[in-house]
């Protein structure tokens, strides 16, 4: 990110409690693209001019005052975070992905992006192969094959790194020698073992681990079923190997087909025990 001194503005305002990535998108827009303004600006205005200049209610004012309280800290994190080599892209840098921005748009396009290694990775073509923790040893060959295809091919593999499917979608890429974009259900400062497992093909260039949500959130069931979308929104091609009827897989196409991608599912054989035709029957490719 160009301007340093502008992270922590950038974290205070991505992270406002109770507010929709929506409104913070349009906030964002309203100050930066409209009022050519530094977000630093922004938060020293006083709250009248917030009233007047941004149609701020009253509620939204005092979130602000209240966000603004956490600025110091912030201003610590980011301190903290560029020295361990991480980068933060806001959504109007030309390095944040097009992709998707292309398939989340304002609504649902994460303010901005926590990210360590080949930022290039977002801006290739891209394939998410996602699938049960749980997997069957067919689905995840299934998903071996589509990210063997994938690296011929040159194109990125996305995944969650869940156990199952995700997992094997990202070893699959970097043993046939691809690359890959880790899509983290965390802040990226708890994910230091992973970081750490994961060094060598990060510094070359293979792997590149993106977050969305606050550097210091823990593993959570929400934020794993929050991170769904946002691996579907990397990817121009969705494959899933495994579905049951409920889970982060489930909720995650559903969301995807209500949002018209195009979403490639396994076909499953007689015997299997899974949701993958109920998929299809809702419209998805087999």
């Amino acid at each position: 990110m160009e301007e340093q001194a502008e992270i922590p503005y950038w974290i205070t305002l991505a992270h406002l409690p109770r507010w929709r990535v929506e409104r913070i998108n349009r906030l964002i827009i309203k100050i930066v693209h409209e009022n050519k303004m530094s977000l630093e600006t922004f938060f020293n205005l006083d709250t009248r001019k917030w009233k007047n200049d941004f149609e701020l209610s009253e509620k939204e004012i005092f979130d602000l005052e209240e966000a603004k309280k956490n600025l110091p800290n912030n201003s610590f994190l980011a301190e903290d975070l560029l020295a361990q080599g991480f980068e933060i892209i806001p959504i109007n840098s030309p390095e944040y992905s097009k992709i998707l921005k292309h398939n989340l748009k304002i609504k649902y396009s994460p303010p901005i992006l926590y990210v360590k290694g080949n930022k290039q990775l977002m801006h290739e073509n891209s394939v998410a192969i996602v699938g049960s923790r749980k997997a069957d040893v067919i689905s995840l060959t299934f998903t071996d094959n589509v990210a063997q295809e994938a690296t011929k091919q040159y194109k990125v593999v996305v995944s969650g790194f869940a156990k199952g499917v995700d997992k094997q979608a990202l070893d699959s890429s970097l043993k046939y020698k691809g690359q890959s974009i880790i899509v983290l259900p965390q802040g990226i400062l708890t994910f230091k073992s992973g970081i750490k497992k994961y060094y060598k093909s990060i510094i070359d260039g293979n792997v590149l681990v993106v977050s969305t949500f606050h550097p210091k959130a823990t593993w959570s069931v929400g934020l794993a079923m929050a991170r769904n979308p946002i691996i579907y929104g990397f990817a121009k091609e969705i494959y899933v190997a495994q579905s049951e009827n409920k889970g982060g897989t489930w909720s995650g196409v559903n969301d995807g087909l209500k949002k018209r991608r195009k979403i490639f599912v396994r076909f499953p054989t007689d015997n299997e025990k899974n949701a993958n035709i109920q998929l299809i029957v809702k419209g998805a490719v087999p």
